[in-house]
């Protein structure tokens, strides 16, 4: 008997504890406790998740080295600027030391030689390693890169000099 009624007792507790935390998740940040007053609380602000600001260039992916397809895209998103690979971005899992980076040149392939493609170190800026070989990506885009100075996003492996793809941008 005494099991029984502790088994009722603890059942419950759970039930009570999960719908108080249940309510509490689910209620607007207004209705919950806040220890700053409510005229101190400041005004909610955008999201980071929210779509960008605006897009400034853009461009397909075309093969290289490697077979490489998807969109880049610069965006600028509350004064920040970055680089963009969309969902669809997909390149080799063969190249290793890939990195992302911004061509002076609409035409990195047409300008360079086969079958590597090669660049030559004045001619780009280095945004960051590949995060990943498939789906969206951000890179940030440094302060002092001037991006009429650049024309393409390329996907680049550092150890080998071999361009595996390029997006020339749209302007």
């Amino acid at each position: 008997m005494k099991f029984k009624r502790l088994i009722i007792l603890a059942s419950t507790l759970f039930l009570s504890v999960s719908c108080v935390r249940k309510a509490a998740i689910n209620q607007p940040v207004s209705e919950t406790a806040s220890p700053v007053p409510s005229a101190a609380v400041a005004a909610p602000t955008a999201s980071p998740i929210t779509a960008p600001e605006s897009a400034t260039q853009s461009g397909t992916f075309v093969a290289g080295e490697a077979p490489t397809e998807g969109t880049a895209q610069i965006v600028t998103e509350n004064g920040d600027r970055y680089l963009e690979l969309d969902p669809s971005f997909k390149t080799s899992d063969q190249g290793p030391d890939l990195f992302v980076i911004l061509h002076r040149s609409d035409d990195v392939l047409g300008s360079t030689e086969p079958p590597t493609y090669p660049l030559q170190e004045q001619d780009y800026v280095t945004l960051g390693s590949l995060q990943a070989f498939s789906g969206a990506q951000r890179y940030p885009i440094p302060e002092d890169v001037n991006l009429d100075d650049y024309k393409s996003a390329v996907i680049w492996c550092r150890q080998f000099n071999a361009t595996f793809g390029v997006a020339a941008f749209n302007r």
